[in-house]
């Protein structure tokens, strides 16, 4: 069970940077909560359940002691344990987080310590010493704790192994051996987030829990699942998962089967999606942004389990894992639970290497432009959708210029009444806004506005409007006003960092790994004060100037400019169906008796499989939560307002 949502720049879902805009972040966070929970609610016959994102939000979940033993006992780890009383001072809650920065493990050297100010987390970088591996602790007064792992997974080709991966790992493992762990968890967990995300070059899998023993319960479970999973040895978890062909009768004609291939060809059916494709296949010609790593349906069927197989050697070793623990949890059992999965690996020099994201340059010495169609049905308005995307850097930004684009963002595109939001939409020209805007949560930043529901001969106004628009805002620049209405509103959601009824301990993870995950600082990544306090002063002198050379910079003065046109097309699901019909006769006509036998065989070996109950001694390697587990005291949050003086 897993989230099965592959996210394409420029307009993804979720995950916007999260640098600066934290509230923008748990925004996406919601949207992609929504979309999972309507995967989940699809017919078993056509996808199978593989979404899962669960909330709970009942105060009276305190933390518990942590029952099981990892070398010392949860009453000897009061030094790195942060548990504090309704009478304790702010000055024992900031004794008490120095001292688990301070936390040390034979097994892991210290890397960095850093204090991120801006929003009390005290933080520890270890790297374990026998594999490499990456470990943040980040202590807080957070009782909503929160596990994750990143595996930097950039995908070659379309085939969508690493979505596939993601599946796949969560159907068993080496200690918890049911065919779907997290569903037999879910029955004795008090989880606050469970879920799993594909990115275009990364896989996150991440808990969250307010009671500790349940939150090593996830991790455990989470953790064998990802390092030890039973898909890399039994080929019928690729076949359910990734892509099968199905027979039952010989006369039959030959299907395509298989959770992620059936959610993608829904994917591929929606205009939006196809939109977001083509337009990053074409900024990023060279580079792992231009595939797919949800899976294109007509390459998913390219892909054999041992390409499956490999990939996971290559990309799920430790090394190449950036481990992340945040709450009031005692830090030295982070690092020895970790530790008990991580020793049996060894080096695996060339794996971090292996997944490094290269570059995009800047290669198109004049804009350009695409055609591609789109599936309506008989009685739709046949309406073409135009998106015009820019790929803005090939070099790193600084932090001021990252934090400059997000205000710049914001008078832009923020708001129905942002400059170029308010004069696309009132154009006349279309019915609703497409792309997003800045999208900032890859190695590389992109730029798209565009609409849908455009006339086919009103196309190219579409694009020379964007441009027009851009160029006389950066001729005329942006009243006083407006600057300090969107500096005022990125600054105030840094500071309140309201994420909602999400946990902040994820939107602290999302927000580091778009550093971390490229190998820079992951602590860096979440501090604002000195880049705004820059900011401020630039504005104070320059005004205006400051967006407007940006505009004038990254879009005007950029070529690396395409403009996607989606054509609507009444026959292209035929089509398609036609396609993948003569494909699978073409590869039917290749196959003898004997080869049709086998295929029938499997059909069947795994629908049985499908349909066979976990033993009894499989369901006793899932842990649970017992009574004694629960704490019987109320967790107490305060209330009271304290002005800054």
């Amino acid at each position: 069970i897993s989230d099965t949502i592959s996210f394409s720049p420029p307009t993804n879902l979720l995950r916007r940077g999260l640098k600066y805009n934290i509230v923008t972040m748990v925004k996406y966070l919601r949207m992609a909560l929504v979309a999972c929970i309507s995967l989940a609610m699809r017919s078993p016959s056509g996808m199978l359940i593989t979404a899962l994102s669960v909330q709970r939000t009942n105060s009276a979940r305190a933390a518990s002691p942590f029952a099981r033993s990892f070398g010392r006992s949860a009453s000897s780890c009061s030094a790195s344990a942060i548990k504090m009383s309704s009478t304790a001072t702010a000055e024992d809650l900031q004794s008490k987080l120095e001292a688990a920065m301070e936390v040390t493990h034979p097994s892991y050297e210290v890397v960095n310590k850093d204090i991120v100010s801006e929003y009390g987390s005290y933080c520890t970088l270890y790297r374990h010493k026998q594999t490499g591996a990456e470990l943040l602790s980040v202590a807080t007064d957070d009782d909503n704790k929160v596990f994750g792992i990143t595996f930097r997974t950039p995908p070659s080709d379309s085939t969508g192994v690493p979505h596939i991966l993601e599946h796949s790992v969560l159907c068993g493992s080496k200690k918890y051996k049911t065919k779907d762990p997290f569903v037999r968890l879910l029955q004795g967990s008090l989880n606050t987030f469970l879920n799993a995300f594909t990115y275009p070059d990364r896989t996150c899998y991440v808990v969250a829990s307010q009671n500790t023993k349940d939150f090593y319960n996830l991790i455990n479970v989470y953790a064998d699942a990802v390092y030890n999973p039973r898909a890399i040895n039994d080929p019928s978890v690729h076949a359910q998962e990734g892509w099968h062909l199905e027979l039952e009768k010989k006369e039959d004609p030959l299907v395509y089967k298989g959770v992620v291939f059936n959610e993608m060809k829904g994917v591929y059916s929606s205009p939006d999606s196809l939109l977001n494709r083509e337009s990053s296949r074409c900024l990023y010609p060279d580079t792992t942004y231009g595939v797919d790593s949800g899976g294109d349906p007509n390459v998913i069927p390219d892909l054999s389990f041992e390409q499956f197989r490999d990939f996971h050697g290559k990309f799920y070793h430790p090394a190449n894992s950036r481990i992340f623990f945040s709450g009031d949890d005692d830090v030295y059992s982070r690092l020895e639970i970790m530790d008990e999965y991580l020793k049996e690996f060894g080096e695996s020099p060339e794996s971090k290497p292996a997944s490094k994201i290269e570059w995009q340059k800047k290669i198109y010495g004049e804009p350009r432009r695409e055609r591609h169609p789109y599936p309506v049905g008989g009685g739709q308005p046949e309406l073409h959708m135009t998106s015009v995307n820019w790929l803005l850097n090939d070099e790193p930004m600084t932090s001021l210029e990252e934090l400059t684009w997000s205000i710049l963002d914001h008078l832009l595109m923020g708001t129905p009444s942002s400059s170029l939001y308010k004069t696309v939409m009132e154009s006349g020209l279309g019915n609703q806004i497409t792309g997003g805007g800045l999208s900032d949560e890859l190695l590389q930043a992109t730029f798209s506005v565009g609409l849908k529901g455009v006339q086919p001969g009103q196309v190219d106004d579409v694009e020379k409007l964007v441009v027009d628009t851009l160029t006389k805002i950066s001729e005329e620049g942006f009243t006083e006003d407006a600057i300090a209405s969107s500096l005022n509103t990125i600054e105030f959601q840094m500071r309140e960092f309201n994420t909602g009824g999400f946990p902040k301990g994820l939107a602290w993870m999302l927000g580091s790994m778009s550093q971390w995950i490229y190998d820079n600082s992951p602590t860096e990544a979440l501090k604002f004060e000195k880049p705004l306090a820059e900011l401020k002063e630039m504005i104070a002198t320059s005004g205006s100037k400051v967006f407007q050379d940006l505009i004038k910079k990254y879009l005007l003065e950029n070529t690396h400019r395409v403009t996607v046109e989606m054509v609507p097309s009444k026959t292209l699901e035929a089509e398609q169906l036609k396609d993948e019909e003569d494909r699978l006769a073409a590869i039917k006509a290749t196959l003898s008796d004997e080869d049709l036998d086998d295929i029938i065989k499997s059909t069947i070996e795994l629908k049985e499989k499908q349909a066979k109950e976990d033993t009894p001694e499989d369901i006793a390697t899932i842990p649970s939560l017992i009574l004694e587990d629960l704490t019987r005291e109320q967790a107490e949050y305060p209330i009271e307002v304290e002005e800054n003086a």
